[in-house]
């Protein structure tokens, strides 16, 4: 089965300041990991930025750029979005098919939206998911600690396998790449 690893919106603005994820170094360096073993396998990587016009994620703009420390390839795919949903009017569907892949390692920001609208999207489309359930993060929404939001996140969708496709979610330490 071809595998490839998303790595979503793991850009400046949702790394520093205002917007600054929960756990993030810890995060960018378990995605370090996976991206690291996935381009020793041969893997696809592909990373996915998220851009909004007059934004902190305007195209171009400093907020928009990858985060620093998050380890890159000149070979990695990259895919621009401007919705949640990582499939949604981008080309990543069809990447994915020309590289005949059928299972999808998740991870990246923010979890309550990116990270989730892209899971069951792929879930949807027929491809098994493994989620790597420390490798993803978000903001306190007000309601929710962003650490409650992740932990609820990692079980809400662990339940979601369909008929036709899987949810596993895992540490990355236990993803078998």
């Amino acid at each position: 089965m071809s595998t490839a690893l998303l790595i979503i919106d793991v850009q400046r603005a949702l790394c520093t300041g205002e917007y600054e994820c929960f756990d993030i170094q810890r995060v960018i360096d378990t995605i370090n990991g996976l991206s690291t073993k996935a381009r020793t396998a041969n893997i696809p990587v592909i990373l996915i930025q998220h851009e909004e016009e007059g934004d902190l994620l305007q195209y171009g703009a400093e907020g928009w750029q990858l985060a620093d420390g998050l380890k890159t390839s000149p070979h990695d795919m990259r895919v621009r979005k401007t919705t949640p949903d990582s499939f949604y009017q981008t080309h990543l569907h069809e990447h994915l098919q020309e590289l005949d892949v059928e299972r999808l390692i998740i991870c990246g920001l923010q979890t309550d939206y990116c990270v989730n609208a892209t899971v069951r999207e792929a879930l949807s489309r027929g491809y098994d998911v493994v989620l790597a359930s420390d490798a993803h993060s978000t903001i306190d929404n007000g309601t929710m600690s962003a650490e409650d939001i992740i932990t609820e996140h990692n079980k809400d969708l662990a339940h979601l396998t369909g008929s036709v496709a899987r949810i596993d979610v895992v540490p990355a330490s236990e993803i078998n790449i």
